[in-house]
């Protein structure tokens, strides 16, 4: 049975709805990519794939140099996109996935079509791994995939810290959560 590491990305460099788009990290987070990088190391031989947001490759490039492999790019683990005419992406995320203590719950079945098919999609890509495997994502990302290996319809389940590692394990009857990552100890979820 495959075992999934599920990586946040590490600090970037700018918040959620700045000016930059797909930042890279700040110097914090490269530090936090190196010590994930490590603590991955730990787990034995491990296939690499990241979203292709500079954030996560940034993230991912530590442990994919210190395996001498490539970290291959899955689009379908990258960050939710807005729909076309959001102008405010940090309300629009907080609204349908609110992560902050004591903010009301959204449900999967209660978000639109196009939501439920991009959940769709991440928990398709992740069960569809075959070997153990390295993935660097985003928080409202693993919280899809986390929310359907628990059999959750809460659009957050946890909140999970930068560089944190969640560990999934894939078996015929589905994804299920072995231990979930450090939580962040602050709202602020860039």
């Amino acid at each position: 049975m495959p075992r999934l590491f599920l990586i946040r990305h590490a600090e970037p460099a700018a918040g959620w709805g700045g000016a930059h788009a797909d930042p890279g990290l700040t110097e914090r987070g490269r530090a936090q990519a190196q010590a994930a990088a490590q603590s991955l190391a730990e787990y034995g031989p491990l296939d690499v794939l990241t979203s292709p947001m500079a954030r996560c490759r940034e993230t991912a490039a530590p442990f994919a140099a210190l395996r001498g492999a490539e970290a291959l790019i899955e689009p379908r683990v990258s960050e939710v996109v807005a729909p076309a005419g959001v102008t405010d992406r940090p309300a629009w995320l907080r609204n349908n996935f609110p992560w902050d203590e004591g903010l009301a719950r959204r449900h999967w079945s209660d978000v639109d079509a196009e939501l439920q098919t991009w959940r769709d999609a991440a928990v398709r890509a992740v069960s569809a791994i075959a070997r153990d495997t390295a993935v660097f994502s985003h928080f409202i990302a693993i919280n899809a995939i986390v929310s359907a290996a628990l059999g959750s319809d809460n659009t957050i389940v946890f909140r999970p810290g930068h560089a944190s590692i969640t560990e999934l394990e894939l078996s015929p009857s589905g994804l299920r959560v072995v231990m979930l990552g450090a939580e962040m100890q602050s709202a602020d979820v860039r």
